[in-house]
């Protein structure tokens, strides 16, 4: 997510990836946006590598501090982590000899596996041997964690494992880690506490293929009973419980619905999607798969609670143009992510909702149609053509306290930004609204050059609490990341 805070007489015209006029944003503003939307996957107007080139280019045009607190808050607030491990392993160009390098590698490590990544691209990318700031930091970071974590990420089969950076930055071993650092060199560590260790073991100690299968769909059911499985633990496996161990199928579900386990877990609505891609391509039984469904559709629902309401009146806008319906070879496209953030917050608030593409229009779904069936209902009707950004404001009617775009920011048509759009519909209504402009690719353009415009990228957790303090604090992203202490 990212904020893009200009002051009028630095404004700068650029032309964005469609081609249409865009404003500048500054370099730690791209990086921040980058930061907070990229997950290593294609775009439409941009692939991976691409993403990894501009991230590179960019860092070059901040100062590297900033790269490393942007990286740490990506990290830790967002929970960004391969474009954070990119950045923390092309750093080390940028940081040599500073003093806050080592307290940087330090922080940065969150788990075990993020000095695994971050030491695995450095040599990928022709490293020889580790900087001495990311050496100590790393080794230092030894003292964050104890024997279940280390055992968790050893990372077995691995081009680098844990073994391997323990030989590289020697860790000074703690009471906390002394007992599993010894194991891990020796190859007998173990991960004995978590449900997966406890899949694990059913399947190492069966005998044939029919005893391993009745010791699995065990496991299933002790975990569910004894609630060690985790809410999200739960959505990412429905597909095994239902496949290894279908007795316990309605207890999964039970657990699924449960409103209480919903609320605690924080979990947003798009969250189940992914969950029920997989049950539509699962091979079970088609009584089971619909059960499944009814309940991943009833659970998505009770978490629109998650989403926050926001006072007055607000309008939802979402980009069905042609660039947002795209997506390569796999994952969701910004059309689909973009359509469920739409229902739940046309759902969860006293907000009117519109599309655009080359024109706009409302949409006026009945309020009590599922989050999902609205979502449906934009993609299946998605207008595939232009991107008119001008279209929202001649459309819309009345006075908004916020209007949130839902759009890869690709704005083409007319060629022009919709400012002038925009300054008119503030006249003809007297409206002086937040524009929260969600920027679904992270692109690094924007539309509008205002004072109470937002552009967000990324989307957790905090995102919805990052705007409710945006409207009191306009500086909150860029004093959130300068805050970050190193």
């Amino acid at each position: 997510m990212s904020l893009f805070n200009f002051r009028k007489k630095t404004k700068k015209r650029t032309i964005n990836r469609a081609g249409g006029e865009a404003f500048v944003q500054s370099p730690k503003m791209q990086l921040a946006s980058i930061l907070l939307t990229s997950f290593a996957k294609d775009q439409f107007y941009r692939d991976a590598k691409n993403t990894f080139d501009e991230l590179i280019k960019l860092m070059s045009k901040v100062d590297p501090i900033f790269s490393a607190k942007a990286a740490i808050y990506a990290r830790t607030k967002f929970n960004m982590r391969s474009i954070t491990h990119v950045l923390a392993a092309e750093l080390c160009a940028h940081a040599s000899g500073q003093p806050w390098a080592k307290e940087f590698y330090y922080q940065i490590a969150t788990r075990p596996d993020d000095m695994l990544e971050i030491v695995a691209y450095y040599f990928n990318q022709g490293g020889k041997t580790l900087p001495n700031a990311m050496k100590k930091g790393f080794a230092a970071a030894f003292d964050k964690f104890d024997g279940y974590q280390l055992a968790k990420y050893r990372g077995e089969n691995k081009g680098v494992k844990l073994v391997d950076l323990v030989n590289l930055v020697h860790p000074m071993p703690t009471q906390k880690n002394a007992k599993a650092l010894e194991q891990l060199m020796k190859g007998t560590l173990r991960n004995t506490k978590t449900w997966e260790s406890k899949l694990t073991r059913a399947g190492q100690v069966a005998e044939t293929t029919e005893n391993k299968a009745a010791l699995k769909a065990t496991a299933w059911k002790e975990l569910l009973e004894t609630k060690k499985l985790g809410y999200f633990a739960l959505l990412r496996n429905l597909r095994n419980i239902s496949e290894q161990s279908a007795d316990s199928l309605d207890l999964a579900l039970s657990t699924l619905v449960d409103r209480d386990r919903i609320k605690k877990s924080k979990v947003l609505p798009f969250r189940f999607l992914s969950a029920i891609d997989a049950i539509k391509e699962a091979k079970i039984n088609i009584k089971d798969q619909r059960k499944i469904l009814k309940a991943l559709h009833e659970a998505l629902e009770i978490s629109l609670d998650n989403v926050p309401v926001f006072e007055g009146n607000t309008l939802v806008v979402l980009d069905d143009s042609g660039s947002m319906t795209w997506s390569k070879k796999s994952g969701k496209s910004p059309m689909e992510i973009g359509s469920i953030f739409a229902a739940m917050l046309y759902k969860s608030n006293d907000a009117d909702l519109m599309r655009f593409s080359d024109d706009a229009s409302f949409v006026r779904p009945y309020f009590g149609n599922s989050a999902l069936s609205i979502a449906d209902h934009l993609i299946k009707n998605a207008s595939s053509a232009g991107t008119n950004f001008h279209a929202i404001f001649k459309k819309a009617k009345k006075s908004y306290d916020r209007i949130i775009i839902l759009s890869d920011m690709q704005g083409w048509v007319g060629h022009y930004s919709p400012k002038d759009a925009f300054n008119d519909y503030k006249k003809r209504t007297g409206a002086t609204p937040f524009i929260y402009s969600f920027d679904l690719n992270g692109y690094g353009s924007l539309q509008f050059p205002e004072n109470k415009v937002f552009n967000l990228a990324g989307f957790s957790d905090k995102v919805f609490d990052l705007m409710s303090l945006l409207e009191t604090d306009r500086m909150a992203l860029v004093n959130e990341i300068e805050n970050v202490s190193l």
